[in-house]
């Protein structure tokens, strides 16, 4: 960067964080009865809320200090951060806290606490919330997962010296519009971040083409495709024992995070099959308004929380209200169709159905997991339907054909096979920017 273009990036940097650090509280004022309310409806308040605002329940004498801390925002980052944490142990154990975002997140990472790993709330970006942080944890270095930063941090950690390295890194086409557009008073945020670990050839090209030096850039694959680091979904048999009394003898097609109004969706388009439907919510907090959307279709849900249903009783469908379960509940499947493809846009992860060789049906909408859909939908290791009607046609087919069902998650295991060591990658560029 030139002299007169790191002038220019500067003066604007320095604008543009004075204005966040001035518009922050009155965005958290703001934001805060939803947020509360999120909080309540998730079970936030069981979990040690305060930590996002900087204050801390245990002693002070007792926190683990000086050690990695890995950032994730939500539940997807939080299951990409445990995979790699889970690889990093294994090679070499290594005091570790993880910081999360949310309610969902803490209570999904929580039964993972070990004495390697400690599990705390991420500060909200505010200047005293994260400086507050800072100087409890000292973090030795920080790591983030996929493109999440943040101003005020990236700014502390700046000053305090803190290397940040990002890993499994994902830039799409439409960020990249968005970055560009306030790049040149963003930029120096970004200049925080030592390393880079890209999942792609696209995304290394898209975060080039913002003038991010190709020297702190690396492809790595995507760690949360990466099948040499998954341990594969199990069967488990208090999930046997709930699905025994309702499915009889039913092949089980999975809905696999499903939003608002999909579960509806797919539980018509499947009501004449002879399938039986298991539907985990990508919330678990919308289980009630869920079934009242079934029973008013004329539907006849089981809730996983209700325990193992009477067999004197009819129930046609099964709805998952628990939260980390839902690789294990893949393993019971014998098709997984992907939620947030229907009615929303993006979709979701179909990877745990791939390593688990279950075949993947999807709707329209899969932007998030570009290119991996279409590199999938190029080897025929994917089936992607317009509608939900066209589901149960698809299924009848699968299970009248097992050798055709069989070639495409073979097919679909070899598409993932080009993030394999993602995650060992993702440890060796976190390392080897520490050691510098």
């Amino acid at each position: 960067m030139s002299d007169l273009s790191h002038h220019c990036f500067s003066w604007r940097w320095f604008f543009a964080l004075h204005l966040y650090r001035l518009a922050s509280p009155l965005m958290l004022l703001l934001a805060l009865p939803s947020w509360l309310r999120k909080m309540t409806q998730r079970g936030g308040w069981g979990t040690p809320m305060g930590e996002r605002f900087g204050v801390y329940r245990d002693d002070a004498e007792w926190t683990r200090c000086g050690c990695t801390h890995i950032h994730a925002v939500s539940v997807g980052e939080t299951l990409i951060a445990l995979k790699l944490i889970r690889q990093w142990h294994s090679q070499a154990p290594t005091p570790i806290v993880l910081a999360v975002s949310t309610a969902t997140a803490y209570q999904l990472a929580r039964p993972h606490a070990s004495d390697f790993l400690s599990i705390v709330y991420a500060p909200l970006d505010l200047t005293w919330f994260v400086r507050s942080y800072l100087r409890r944890f000292e973090p030795a270095r920080l790591v983030l997962i996929e493109a999440e930063v943040w101003p005020i941090l990236m700014s502390e950690c700046q000053q305090s010296s803190i290397p940040v390295t990002m890993v499994n890194a994902r830039l799409s086409c439409r960020s990249e519009k968005r970055l560009k557009r306030f790049w040149p008073w963003i930029a120096p945020m970004y200049q925080a971040v030592s390393r880079i670990g890209v999942q792609g050839p696209e995304d290394d090209q898209r975060f080039r083409s913002l003038g991010i030096d190709p020297s702190r850039l690396t492809i790595t694959g995507s760690i949360k495709f990466d099948p040499s680091a998954a341990s594969l979904p199990q069967q488990r048999e208090e999930f046997s024992q709930i699905l025994a009394p309702l499915r009889k003898d039913q092949h089980v097609v999975l809905a696999a995070s499903t939003h608002d109004g999909e579960e509806a969706l797919l539980a018509q388009a499947l009501a004449a099959s002879p399938y039986f439907l298991v539907l985990v919510p990508r919330h678990a907090e919308r289980r009630h308004d869920v079934l009242k959307a079934l029973r008013a279709m004329g539907r006849k849900p089981w809730l996983r929380s209700d325990g193992i249903a009477p067999e004197s009783k009819n129930f046609d469908c099964l709805i998952i209200d628990s939260t980390g379960e839902l690789r294990d509940w893949t393993a019971h499947a014998h098709a997984v169709i992907i939620g947030k493809s229907f009615l929303a846009s993006g979709g979701q992860n179909p990877a745990e159905a791939i390593v688990a060789r279950i075949p993947v049906i999807t709707g329209p909408h899969m932007e998030n997991f570009e290119p991996l859909q279409s590199q999938l939908l190029a080897r025929q290791g994917i089936c992607q339907v317009d509608t939900a009607e066209a589901i149960p046609a698809v299924l009848d087919h699968w299970f009248a054909h097992a050798a055709e069902r069989e070639a495409l998650c073979d097919r679909a295991w070899q598409v993932l096979g080009q993030h394999h060591n993602a995650t060992s990658l993702s440890i060796e560029l976190i390392e080897q920017d520490a050691a510098r």
